[in-house]
């Protein structure tokens, strides 16, 4: 009972006290000032050393163990075999030789001789040519009582070194040709005439050319030709052309500049044949300075150049001067990516005629021609070219062409007053006329690779002329066409064809008077047909270096003109070996 009396009183007296401390609401206020603020630290804790100390009087110490290992050797005739990993096959690389030699003969005396061989040194950088190249024929034309012969031999030799940051080479060219002026007809003369005429001319050529070319450099590139071009009739010219370029980057486009200076001078021995006297001589000199800034913008699918071409030309023999202007504008834009490609321009020049240009068009001209540069004062053109398939692509162009002093070939006056020591002014040989001509032309062209072995293409051009003088465009056809194709049969054989077409053109015949000028010559306009000319070749490849080929040309034997007068062999026929060596 007293422990129960202590246990009540306990809980009664706890019950009062939490019922005073209800009862009182305001446990008052008081003020703790912080002197130092709290910033606590860690200290180091006791860590667990790796390797305690043992303190155990009574360690327990290892034995110390001796052994040895018996070997006993095993016989074993087991070989592993090293693992190959499985390669693809390969294609041997092309054995490439330095010299090629080919020889050829057939009929009309034809004859066909390349020599070709090249050097380098040290491992590329520098490279040593030379070549050599002749082509003749001696057979008879039955049309004409005169040796129709002809020959071309050609002597190449260049040096060209490629650095880092340059490249530069230069060359030197010989070459000889001889043709004859043997545009008479059977019958035209008698034979005490044809007896008298030596109708050979043999033409001399000699230059040298040096070029340079630039990286990281504002001077981009440069060009350099001196040439020697003279006749068997003491006739002669110098040519010096020097063509330096200059690009400046300006932000994101490029300026190039380029720069020609180019003079000609020459003199012919003999008068024109529209005199009946031999007397006095031909001088000519152009020299002319141009320069041609252009600016390239490329932009996407876009390219254009904008530029301009300023020209001035110096006749040296009539101190007389005159500065041109051309324009110098191309564009091409992309509008079906290599599919569609649109292009065109407006683009002219004064172009520098010379001797050895003419005769390069046409061996048959007189030694008695007037030079002077030609003034085109533009070329606007405007075409379409791409892929029509992946392996067709296709070329269509108009153009529209002012010309001012255009040369246009036609035969000279039959001048039989006049004894020349050569036999060019019996009707024979050609002049040159120069005429203002407008020329509207469309041109168009495909090219067809049908397989990896097998190419072809075919092009057509048509021309429509309007003359300053309203004579005809002297020997200029309205219609051109050529197809060529190449086959490679098999790895042997191979295959190849050419077949040009060339339609009508129109020359003047006329006779020399005394005491008259050329324009009352009696004359007559002759119209020469067209022709068409199919070429052919075939060959087989014993190897890598031996082959054996046979070419034919004009093969349909078409008795065709293409200068009036000068008729073509008939079907000719050459077979020749090739070999290529290391020398």
């Amino acid at each position: 009972m007293y422990k129960i009396n202590y246990i009540f009183s306990i809980l009664f007296l706890s019950l009062w006290g939490v019922g005073l401390a209800q009862e009182t609401d305001d446990i008052g206020t008081e003020t703790v000032t912080v002197v130092k603020p709290y910033s606590p630290t860690v200290s180091d804790a006791f860590k667990i050393k790796s390797t305690p100390t043992l303190n155990d009087s009574i360690v327990l110490q290892k034995k110390k163990v001796d052994y040895s290992i018996f070997s006993v050797p095993v016989a074993s005739t087991f070989t592993p075999a090293k693992g190959k990993a499985s390669q693809v096959k390969k294609t041997p690389p092309p054995t490439l030789y330095n010299s090629y030699a080919s020889i050829g003969l057939g009929n009309y005396n034809n004859a066909l001789v390349d020599l070709y061989t090249s050097r380098e040194f040290r491992r590329g950088e520098s490279l040593l040519d030379f070549g050599l190249s002749h082509h003749s024929s001696r057979g008879a034309i039955e049309t004409t009582p005169l040796e129709a012969d002809f020959y071309s031999t050609k002597l190449d030799a260049s040096y060209a070194k490629k650095d880092r940051y340059m490249d530069w080479g230069a060359s030197v060219g010989l070459q000889h040709q001889l043709y004859n002026w043997y545009g008479i007809e059977i019958g035209e003369f008698d034979d005490a005439t044809i007896a008298s005429i030596d109708g050979q001319q043999n033409y001399f050529n000699a230059e040298a050319k040096a070029h340079l070319n630039m990286e990281d450099s504002f001077f981009k590139k440069g060009n350099i030709l001196l040439r020697r071009f003279w006749d068997a009739t003491d006739s002669g010219e110098n040519r010096v052309v020097l063509t330096p370029t200059i690009e400046l980057p300006i932000t994101e486009e490029l300026v190039t500049i380029n720069t020609k200076l180019d003079y000609v001078s020459g003199n012919f021995a003999n008068a024109s044949l529209n005199n009946t006297t031999n007397t006095g001589e031909i001088n000519y000199g152009q020299f002319q300075v141009g320069v041609n800034p252009s600016l390239l913008i490329l932009r996407d699918d876009l390219t254009l150049n904008l530029g301009a071409n300023f020209v001035y030309g110096l006749d040296t023999e009539r101190s007389d001067g005159n500065f041109y202007i051309y324009p110098a504008v191309t564009a091409s834009y992309r509008l079906l990516d290599e599919n569609v490609i649109a292009y065109g321009g407006i683009e002219g020049e004064l172009k520098q005629n010379s001797y050895h240009d003419f005769v390069d068009d046409n061996p048959y001209v007189s030694p008695t021609l007037d030079i002077q540069p030609t003034d085109q004062q533009y070329e606007g053109y405007l075409g379409l070219k791409g892929q029509l398939f992946s392996n067709v692509g296709y070329n269509i162009k108009g153009s529209y062409t002012a010309e001012n002093r255009k040369p246009l070939f036609f035969l000279n006056p039959e001048n039989l007053f006049r004894t020349d020591d050569k036999g060019y002014n019996y009707g024979n040989s050609f002049q040159v006329f120069y005429d203002d001509v407008k020329t509207l032309g469309i041109f168009g062209e495909l090219n067809i690779d049908v397989n990896r072995n097998f190419t072809m293409g075919i092009n057509a051009e048509f021309y429509d002329y309007d003359t300053e003088t309203d004579n005809p465009a002297w020997n200029l056809p309205s219609i051109k066409g050529s197809l060529f194709m190449d086959y490679q049969i098999n790895k042997q054989w191979y295959f190849g064809a050419n077949l040009f077409y060339v339609g009508e053109r129109e020359d003047l015949v006329a006779q020399a008077v005394q005491n008259a000028l050329p324009s009352e010559f009696p004359a007559t306009i002759v119209t020469l047909d067209s022709y068409f000319d199919a070429n052919a070749h075939v060959g087989y490849r014993f190897n890598d270096q031996l082959s054996i080929f046979v070419k034919a040309s004009n093969i349909a034997n078409n008795d065709y003109q293409r200068w009036a007068n000068f008729r073509a062999q008939g079907f000719q026929a050459l077979a020749g070996v090739a070999y290529k060596f290391d020398f």
